[in-house]
This record gives C-alpha cells, sequence and structure tokens, in this order.
C-alpha cells in the first residue's frame, strides 16, 4: 500500500511538472507559431537561479523560487521582443536561433560549474503521515504548487481578455490584428508566461531530483511528446497527454529499472499515437 500511495504522488508531482513545461512550449507554438527548442534550456536556467540566489548567496527558498521566475521572465519578455518577433513566420530561422540559445545557455553554465551536480535546497522538510504510510512532503508540495499554477493559467486563458486575445491569435493571427488586438504586447505575455511556467517547473524539480547544464534535453523532449501526443496547437490536450507520460514515467521503473523503464515508455507512446494518431 505504500509503494501504491507513493507511486501515486510521485506520478502526480511529475505529470505536473510535465504539464507546466509542456503547457510553456505549447503556449508558443499555438499563439506565436513558435517551435522553441530553447525551452528545455529555460527551465534549466530557472533552477540554477534559484541555487543561486539560495544556496551561494543565501536566499530563502521561496524567495529564490520568486527570483527566478521574475528574471527568466524578463529573459522571456527580451526573447519575444529580439528572437521571435523580428522572425515571425520564419520557422527555419526561429529554430536556428533557439539552438543557438541553447547551446550558448548549456556551454556557459557547463564552463561555470562544470561536472558538480547540485541541488536546491528543500521547499518542505521531511515527510506527511497519511495513516500508517509516509510521504515526501517535497513530492506534495511540487504537486500542490504545480496543480495551483496549473489552475491559475487555464483560469487566465479561458476568463481574462488577454487570455481571450491569445487564443484569437492562435486561431487566426491575420483576424485578431483587424479586430485590433495589440498582437505584440498579448505575445510578449504569452512568452513571459510560457517562461516563467518553465522557471517554476525547473525550480521544483532541482529540488526534487537534482541540477545539470543538460537537464532541459531530457524535460524538452517530453515536452515534445505532450504536445504531440495531446494534439499539436491543443491547449487542453496538454493535461491529458501529460498525466499519461507522468504516468507511465512514474510507474514503469517500479517493475524495470534502468535505462529500459524509459525505452517501454516510449515505445507505448508510440503505440497510443499508431492506433489514434488523432
Amino acid at each position: 500500500m505504500e509503494l501504491v500511495v507513493t507511486t501515486l504522488v510521485n506520478w502526480l508531482a511529475i505529470s505536473s511538472m510535465y504539464i507546466l513545461v509542456a503547457l510553456g512550449f505549447a503556449f508558443l507554438f499555438s499563439i506565436l507559431g513558435i517551435l522553441n527548442l530553447a525551452h528545455g534550456v529555460i527551465y534549466m536556467l530557472g533552477g540554477y537561479i534559484a541555487y543561486q540566489f539560495a544556496v551561494l548567496w543565501g536566499f530563502n527558498v521561496w524567495v529564490a523560487l520568486l527570483l527566478s521566475v521574475i528574471v527568466v521572465g524578463a529573459f522571456g519578455l527580451f526573447l519575444e521582443k529580439f528572437c521571435f518577433r523580428p522572425f515571425t513566420g520564419d520557422m527555419n530561422r526561429v529554430v536556428v536561433i533557439c539552438i543557438a540559445i541553447t547551446v550558448i545557455l548549456q556551454t556557459s553554465v557547463n564552463l561555470a560549474i562544470g561536472i558538480y551536480v547540485q541541488k536546491v535546497p528543500a521547499f518542505a522538510e521531511g515527510s506527511l503521515k497519511l495513516g500508517m504510510i509516509m510521504v515526501s512532503a517535497e513530492r506534495v508540495v511540487t504537486f500542490a504548487i504545480g496543480g495551483a499554477l496549473l489552475a491559475a493559467t487555464m483560469w487566465f486563458i479561458n476568463k481574462t481578455k488577454p487570455g481571450q486575445q491569445m487564443l484569437a491569435i492562435g486561431q487566426n493571427r491575420l483576424g485578431a490584428i483587424l479586430q485590433g488586438i495589440p498582437v505584440n504586447r498579448v505575445s510578449a505575455i504569452a512568452c513571459v508566461i510560457a517562461c516563467s511556467l518553465a522557471a517554476v517547473a525547473g525550480c521544483l524539480m532541482a529540488a526534487y531530483l537534482n541540477l545539470n547544464a543538460f537537464m532541459g534535453d531530457y524535460i524538452l523532449l517530453k515536452a515534445i511528446i505532450i504536445v504531440i501526443l495531446g494534439g499539436i496547437g491543443s491547449i487542453g490536450g496538454v493535461f491529458f497527454s501529460g498525466l499519461v507520460l507522468g504516468a507511465l514515467d512514474a510507474t514503469v521503473p517500479v517493475f524495470i529499472s534502468g535505462a529500459a523503464s524509459e525505452a517501454i515508455s516510449l515505445g507505448i507512446i508510440v503505440v497510443i499515437l499508431l492506433f489514434r494518431p488523432q
């Protein structure tokens, strides 16, 4: 029973982080038409900035999380204005720019930190007792924060004017411009939100697991899988596919250890797409 509860908590925590990152990735693709291959390195950057504030400069870990989100959000604003906006509609150049950003940031972090494995201090110490079962408080907090942010993001998209404008731009950019929607401002907001969500996930996973310069490659692969499985351009589909992938990554390693569990999880996703490509 303890194994079942622990696996369930792992599933919810991992799924919420996958969905946070994939939601930002889908945001930029559906609204701006940008295949942001630098999204993984932004996730990594969020974790390292939190580490810098919390460990090296002695800030409270929650303050470090907030500051990391602010810094990465500002970086997202820079990316939208100077890297994405000038090349709107030119997928090839945007992909090259994203690859360049990834290589520059990964190399910089790798040179500055080296091969040492770092970790952000825990956001919640100890364990929670559920009857006779002990559950890591860190994992519960990770899921709680992820779930709250997901709910807030969906409320923002569906219930606020900027969120509705984002949906309109995603459906028909030219039509949105003709209706007087400030496309550049809304696109900047979308980019800030996407990068901020990635930063939160990076901070939480840096405490949940650990930090390394190439951690973004793994999460970028997961985000791409989730977006494809949920339907490219579908924000709602991200939730379902994120839960599916999180369930696989949380349960398969319980029965099969090592790299084989990752291969089996990916194989199951391929089978799903073969039978339900839509």
